[in-house]
């Protein structure tokens, strides 16, 4: 396998006022193309900054985020965005799908913002996806009619409709029952059993216990790295990070 992410001496830091906080310290980190790589640590303990970094969605203060053999921090914001609707996919721990669209016009939206002339390519993709995730029946209802089970499967065609190179996950399962986030998992998954690259941000160790490999952060810093298919290591190790 080949990098696909590279962060390299990766610094953010938040000022408010006279107050500074330092959310990721100096992070280093290499992501294989092909891998599912989850993400974990207490609350505050700066994942999701780490994810959204990644992702083009913040600049770290200090240090190099590239994707692809692109650094994405020395990108301006137009190009910043066209790279993101190309390149990279995100779901989200409350789905963000707009309530006045359709299931299928929520789905297609990045793909007709990222080329608007080829309608009948996107809602051959948009339809395809929708099958596969099994809310196909549902395309012409609104999110709110939709479980939440269904709205993240939604979210999940919709990161997908330009084929990501990269696709993001914080928290996937985090507003969803057990049964529900079981499915999200394994649609996950099943995704990188097709070569999908994923890094989900996650707290649950079973969720983390999908993925091929664990990395957990405390106070800013990767601590640790472990393999992702045990799930007593992945929940005691958490616990401690916890607690310390």
């Amino acid at each position: 396998m080949s990098v696909l992410v590279e962060i390299k001496n990766l610094k953010k830091v938040y000022r408010t006022g006279d107050i500074t906080f330092e959310a990721l310290k100096d992070v280093s980190l290499d992501i294989q193309a092909g891998d599912f790589v989850a993400i974990m640590g207490p609350s505050g303990s700066g994942k999701s900054t780490l994810l959204h970094l990644m992702g083009g969605l913040d600049r770290p203060s200090t240090g190099l985020v590239t994707v692809k053999g692109v650094i994405l921090n020395k990108m301006n914001e137009t190009a910043l965005a066209k790279f993101r609707r190309a390149h990279i996919g995100f779901i989200f721990q409350f789905f963000n799908l707009i309530d006045n669209l359709t299931i299928q016009a929520n789905i297609e939206l990045p793909a007709l913002l990222q080329n608007r002339q080829d309608r009948k390519a996107t809602r051959h993709r948009a339809t395809s996806l929708m099958e596969r995730l099994g809310i196909l029946d549902q395309a012409q209802k609104h999110p709110w009619e939709l479980s939440g089970g269904q709205q993240q499967r939604v979210a999940i065609a919709r990161a997908l409709i330009n084929t990501p190179t990269l696709l993001l996950a914080d928290e996937p399962t985090g507003n969803l029952d057990s049964t529900s986030g079981r499915e999200v998992l394994n649609i996950l998954q099943e995704f990188n059993a097709q070569g999908q690259t994923i890094l989900m941000v996650t707290h649950d160790a079973a969720a983390a216990a999908n993925a091929k490999q664990v990395i957990f952060i405390h106070d800013g810093r990767l601590v640790e790295q472990m393999p992702g298919n045990n799930v007593q290591r992945i929940a005691q190790y958490m616990i401690a990070l916890t607690e310390t």
